[in-house]
């Protein structure tokens, strides 16, 4: 069978495929592709731990704002999140660009977000929002695709959005979804790092992770049926376990950790 029908017979059924991506009357299908799919509910759930673990040790006082919220359900797990996102979708708690964010300066304790900066249009303008809003001591914690040869590979012949790393810090075609390049986190903290560094100084790299090669494609994301039986998911995220040592080359997400040092 040609790649192109076997991927037509593992997309999801026609009602749940979105065609105009950047519509929010579409979060209703997303939200009901995660909740049907196991795998994918309890891959997101692990990105859920790992973020809230990671912005424990924050300064108290300020707001924890999640970003790029629409289809998210980690107020399930952490009730205190501030919920957000640039399209009006019901149940959100504020709707604003992240390019323009309506929040005093010094006034947030972490920004945390999944799969939002390669939407951006202009990073550059994306940090410095961040950098002004937040308390000293405060976190940026995301999630985003990864560059490896494993992902690359996936990202450059199955998915539906672009994945180039040889572009700049953004883009100008697309709208708030489908506008993308899934390559800018690499590009900015991997190829550009030091750039980085000498423009942002006080945005401090804590940590940065590969992870998740095998979870989130077996579930099938948004697009595609889920190709494994639910009941895999322990035995995967066991292998996943036993194969860390190898994520810088199998990763498809990896988590960046920024604090703000002054």
């Amino acid at each position: 069978m040609k790649q192109s029908n076997l991927l037509n017979v593992l997309k999801l059924p026609d009602s749940l495929q979105m065609q105009d991506l950047d519509s929010p009357d579409n979060i209703h299908k997303i939200r009901k592709i995660i909740q049907t799919k196991p795998f994918l509910t309890k891959t997101y759930r692990s990105f859920y731990r790992d973020i809230l673990r990671r912005i424990e040790t924050v300064p108290a006082g300020g707001e924890v704002i999640e970003l790029g919220s629409g289809a998210s359900f980690i107020k399930q797990y952490a009730p205190f999140v501030v919920t957000s996102d640039v399209l009006p979708y019901p149940g959100v708690d504020r709707v604003f660009s992240a390019l323009e964010i309506p929040l005093p300066a010094n006034s947030v304790s972490a920004f945390i977000m999944i799969d939002v900066l390669h939407h951006i249009k202009d990073s550059r303008c994306f940090f410095k929002e961040m950098q002004r809003c937040l308390v000293t001591g405060g976190k940026i914690v995301m999630i985003e695709p990864a560059n490896t040869l494993w992902s690359r590979w996936i990202y450059q012949n199955f998915h539906h959005e672009p994945f180039d790393p040889s572009q700049g810090w953004g883009f100008e075609e697309g709208g708030p979804l489908s506008g993308a390049n899934m390559a800018i986190p690499w590009i900015i903290f991997d190829r550009d790092r030091q750039q980085f560094q000498r423009e942002f100084p006080e945005l401090a790299i804590r940590d940065i992770q590969s992870h998740t090669p095998f979870r989130y494609l077996l579930s099938g994301g948004l697009s595609f049926r889920q190709l494994l039986p639910s009941w895999c998911y322990g035995w995967l995220y066991g292998l996943e376990h036993l194969l860390t040592p190898f994520n810088r080359y199998l990763g498809m997400f990896m988590t960046i950790e920024l604090e703000k040092i002054s």
